[in-house]
């Protein structure tokens, strides 16, 4: 009798474990080599990153507006009644949105036509500039420009005539515009969880205004709901976020049961994902063990071909209980060099130009990509439509900057790296440069000599990241390169974390005093271009807008800054042949100031668990999208 009792607790045991295997194979973790940053602000109007903007696409999806399969603009039925667009007389456009009754929070609470509001007013207010936030909504709205001054009580474009109504009125010099259904989207956020009770939302007739916000009414708030993840955090989303550890950069979100789907009334089926830091130096390990089980946009060359090992490998099947698949797609995404361009020697174009020619950028992406992926000469990738219609003038118009150490060496004699520390004949070691006092500023690298000369080194701080592949080619082609030091040129690598690098890139003080200080001229950034391709403000020379947050390259070119503003404002939507004849002069000047060195775009794969049914993805449908209408096999 103890035999058989032993034999069924032990057949008990056995099923009991099998049953919880069989759980934990079915729970999605994502896998992600972009640490979070914790900022899970609703918009990005501090810092971001990729997984950061995943959770926020994740946990924010009820915008009036959203983009198909295709990248295109669509309305969202499962949100609003209709959008309605007329041109005024003035040149204005107006236009009217009417949201969905029954639409509720996670909490269960109703959402209201003031949630969808309240995140453009704010952006509007001068209290965003003063808690940091990037900005620039009031630009285009009527009334908004003297909100934000202070000289006007309400906005008058921006309009709540009703519980189901919204109302926005752009003006004239932003009409029109090519992606012009954007400015009706409008994604709504809990005002009362961002503010609390103390702050409102008001519309008497004139437009919308707030009572009660000032910077110290919210400063505490906001800090704490930026950064708070839990059961209490209010959101809108396919999921919610539950928890997250700084630590060891996880985060958990739970299936929101409130949610009423996507723009096609689509509702995830997995209940549970759970993103997690895929390190680089063990993230295949990762895969095999079930550590993580999907593998997110894998675009470098042995990343992709170890993975297609690992899908090929049964007998890893076996031991771990399931085996993989993946999706292959062109990447609207491409990685880069970001140089500086206000201050220390990257502020110099032939700087800029000089570090290209240095750098075997043919090389880079074969040992990266391995045939997935090729060199870019501009900022776009290889799935950007506008690169796909003008491949050939691209080719035949870009300066591709092929590998010339000694082109490189000419630029910096032409531009004055002639002289020694001493401000004699350059001979040997780091070249010197003289500048003005402006062009020396705070820079590490600066002497002035007795007779008041300031000497410039061509020495270059470079923000390289820890465990970054990219990074570690860099190292060694250029910091290291014998080129480097032959052209009397010197970079200095610090290693860091992405997160600390981002700080940095941001210049984001408000999480350190030295981050709001100019150190580092060259980073290395991996960039996902959103189906709207606006580069309006990216580079732009208004002073006002620097201040807030914008131009992050710090390129002040007022060319350029008019060519970005002129590819969207003042084409029409549709009319893609004048969108694309700008773009291109955009690009071609673009690459003749090179504030960044592209280095390559890359095919991806997205490598995920067999048992993961109907999972779809692209360029323009991401992970965030895909997911609602992948299921579990046998559901």
């Amino acid at each position: 009798m103890k035999k058989l009792i032993t034999f069924i607790l032990a057949a008990l045991l056995f099923l009991t474990a099998a049953v919880s295997s069989a759980e934990d194979t079915h729970q999605l973790i994502y896998g992600t080599s972009t640490e979070i940053t914790g900022d899970f602000a609703p918009s990005n109007l501090w810092t971001s990153n990729a997984t950061d903007n995943l959770i926020r696409n994740l946990t924010n999806d009820y915008s009036t507006v959203a983009s198909d399969r295709g990248g295109a603009l669509v309305i969202n039925p499962t949100v609003c009644d209709g959008i309605e667009g007329v041109m005024n007389e003035d040149g204005t456009k107006t236009f009217t949105i009417r949201i969905k009754d029954g639409l509720l929070f996670n909490n269960g609470e109703p959402i209201s036509v003031k949630d969808f509001v309240w995140l453009t007013a704010f952006a509007c207010s001068p209290v965003a500039n003063e808690v940091g936030a990037k900005v620039a909504a009031y630009l285009m709205i009527k009334g908004g420009q003297e909100y934000f001054d202070g000289t006007a009580a309400a906005i008058s474009g921006l309009r709540i005539p009703d519980d189901h109504t919204i109302q926005l009125t752009v003006n004239a010099e932003y009409v029109p515009y090519y992606f012009d259904l954007s400015y009706a989207a409008f994604n709504p956020t809990s005002m009362k969880y961002w503010f609390g009770d103390t702050v409102e939302l008001k519309d008497d007739g004139e437009g919308v205004y707030f009572t009660g916000l000032t910077k110290e009414a919210i400063q505490d708030r906001l800090e704490f709901t930026r950064f708070h993840a839990g059961e209490d955090r209010v959101t809108a989303g396919p999921y919610n976020l539950v928890e997250y550890d700084q630590g060891s950069k996880q985060a958990v979100l739970i299936r929101n049961e409130y949610y009423a789907g996507n723009f096609e009334g689509q509702k995830p089926s997995i209940e549970k994902i759970i993103i997690t830091l895929a390190e680089e130096s063990t993230w295949i390990d990762g895969l095999k063990t079930g550590a993580f089980n999907l593998y997110d946009s894998i675009n470098r060359g042995t990343k992709i071909n170890t993975a297609m090992d690992l899908i090929e490998d049964e007998a890893n099947k076996a031991a771990l209980g399931y085996g993989y698949d993946y999706v292959q797609f062109e990447s609207s995404q491409y990685t880069q060099i970001v140089l500086q361009s206000d201050f220390g020697p990257t502020q110099f174009p032939a700087v800029r130009k000089a570090i290209a020619y240095m750098l075997d950028r043919d090389e880079i992406a074969s040992i990266i990509c391995q045939g997935w992926g090729s060199v870019i000469n501009g900022p776009y990738g290889t799935a950007t439509w506008m690169y796909q219609e003008a491949e050939e003038w691209l080719n035949e118009n870009l300066n591709t900057y092929d590998y010339d150490p000694e082109k490189a060496i000419e630029l910096l004699i032409e531009d004055g790296w002639i002289y020694d520390e001493n401000g004699n004949d350059y001979t040997e070691g780091i070249r010197f440069k003289k500048v003005t006092e402006e062009e020396a500023g705070t820079y590490t690298h600066t002497r002035q000599l007795e007779d008041g000369t300031w000497l410039m080194g061509l020495e270059i701080e470079w923000a390289s990241l820890e465990n970054n592949a990219v990074s570690d080619l860099l190292s060694v082609m250029l910091v290291n390169g014998e080129q480097t030091a032959a052209a009397g040129m010197k970079i200095i690598a610090n290693s860091m974390a992405f997160s600390e690098a981002l700080n940095y890139y941001y210049r984001d003080a408000t999480q350190g005093e030295k981050y709001g200080v100019p150190t580092y001229g060259m980073f290395i950034m991996g960039f996902a271009l959103p189906p709207m391709y606006d580069m309006s403000y990216v580079y732009t020379a208004d002073p006002d807008l620097i201040a807030k947050g914008y131009n992050i390259s710090r390129l002040y070119d007022e060319h350029l800054d008019q060519l970005s503003m002129d590819m969207v404002y003042g084409v029409e939507p549709g009319d893609d042949e004048t969108y694309l004849e700008i773009w291109k002069a955009f690009i071609q000047r673009w690459n003749d100031l090179l504030p960044e060195i592209p280095l390559y775009s890359a095919i991806n794969i997205t490598v995920f668990p067999d048992w993961l049914e109907t999972y779809e993805q692209s360029s323009y449908w991401d992970f965030s999208q895909a997911i609602l209408y992948a299921d579990i096999l046998g559901n």
